[in-house]
């Protein structure tokens, strides 16, 4: 399954590709091959843009082909478009990849290096926990754009946390002090036990949505608590309720 978000890097926000299945690779593939393309989306116009993505998934599919490699994401740096691949070996990886690399109509720069333990996958590509919270806070409000719902109108959202103790619970219930957040009540369910719900009446936009996960995910992390997700209704809902 492949992924889009923003990862978090020195301060920057790196758009970023990723196949979050792509570790049941790692015991075959274990050479990192990297490609980056010199390409400025922002400047360019919309039928470039496309021709470029065009290039793209031909140079994933060449290099896919016969297993030789694994894609498993990509990033967008500084105007470079960097593709990530996991290869069986390095040589003959090249020698098929060159002829492609070389009709290019764009600069580009490749590179191949050992990566038995799959490190630059886990820490440049996969989402850290805050992260992947982000992307599922993503897939709710797609889901509330495609229901046609204003998500600059606030309405009361629940936050889900859990812990691992009736006493981590309690004490983080106790000392409670996030701006605008309240305890609504205890959540025991298949998947966890010592949930509560926290409720707070905020907009659907996204960024006021990642700052609540956010604060939420940060205040949970003193007393080892989980972060869960949130819900709420569409507006129409909240407003006749």
């Amino acid at each position: 399954m492949t992924q889009h978000y923003y990862k978090q890097e020195d301060g920057q926000k790196i758009a970023t590709e990723v196949n979050l299945n792509a570790y049941a690779y790692s015991q075959k593939y274990s050479w990192l091959f990297s490609v980056f393309i010199k390409f400025d989306l922002e400047d360019k116009a919309q039928e470039k843009y496309e021709e470029f993505l065009d290039t793209k998934a031909s140079i994933i599919m060449s290099i896919e082909h016969d297993d030789a490699a694994k894609y498993v994401g990509s990033r967008v740096v500084d105007g470079w478009t960097e593709l990530y691949f996991y290869s069986k070996d390095s040589k003959s990886l090249n020698n098929k990849v060159s002829p492609i690399l070389s009709s290019l109509e764009y600069p580009y720069e490749a590179n191949v290096v050992r990566d038995g333990k799959w490190d630059f996958y886990t820490h440049n590509l996969y989402p850290t926990e805050l992260e992947s919270h982000h992307m599922q806070s993503r897939e709710v409000l797609e889901m509330l754009i495609d229901e046609d719902d204003d998500l600059s109108i606030a309405r009361p959202v629940e936050h889900y946390v859990y812990f691992d103790t009736p006493t981590q619970k309690e004490r983080y219930v106790k000392n409670l002090s996030l701006e605008g957040f309240e305890y609504k009540d205890d959540i025991d369910s298949e998947d966890f036990d010592n949930g509560i719900a926290l409720v707070k009446t905020h907009e659907l936009l996204p960024e006021v949505v990642d700052k609540a996960v956010e604060a939420v995910y940060e205040s949970l992390q003193k007393d080892h608590g989980h972060y869960e997700g949130w819900s709420t209704t569409l507006i129409d809902d909240a407003i006749n309720d």
